[in-house]
């Protein structure tokens, strides 16, 4: 096996690629250690005995993947947050979800005649004071006010 190093040398220059791009045909090495000059290696290349090989990209597959799984959730353990739960969802965020679906509910029941207005204004004060952590801890106050019944959702 003679050594073509000169040869991948020249053939890189003439390609205008790195000498690892460079694919020489292994049956036709022999009359290649021949080659010397740069018209010699044109010959070989234009006989496509001297190839440049394509470039070698990175894969996406697995990144494609890893972000499939994330946007149905995967990947969002304690492990993978970088930054405080503020910050990954705005405390202000928080309140507009939670005071919405208070008011909402209010409103359904008042709507209803569920509750007078009277109930209806009494509690939104105190949803705005931030009183309930939830819709539900609204509804078991307003029961345990006796403004509910049981059955009332």
């Amino acid at each position: 096996m003679p050594d073509l190093s000169n040869q991948r040398r020249l053939a890189a220059a003439l390609l205008k690629c790195g000498e690892g791009r460079v694919w020489i045909d292994p049956s036709s090495q022999e009359e290649l250690a021949d080659s010397v000059t740069r018209t010699d290696i044109r010959g070989a290349i234009k006989a496509g005995v001297i190839r440049r090989l394509p470039v070698k990209g990175t894969s996406r597959g697995r990144a494609r993947q890893h972000a499939a799984e994330v946007k149905k959730g995967r990947h969002s353990g304690p492990g993978s947050r970088r930054g405080t739960p503020s910050a990954r969802l705005p405390r202000k965020d928080r309140w507009m979800r939670r005071i919405r679906a208070q008011r909402d509910l209010l409103q359904d029941l008042r709507k209803t005649g569920k509750i007078p207005v009277a109930t209806y204004r009494e509690f939104y004060r105190r949803a705005k004071g931030g009183m309930f952590r939830s819709r539900e801890h609204l509804l078991v106050n307003l029961r345990l006010a006796g403004h509910l019944g049981e059955g009332a959702r």
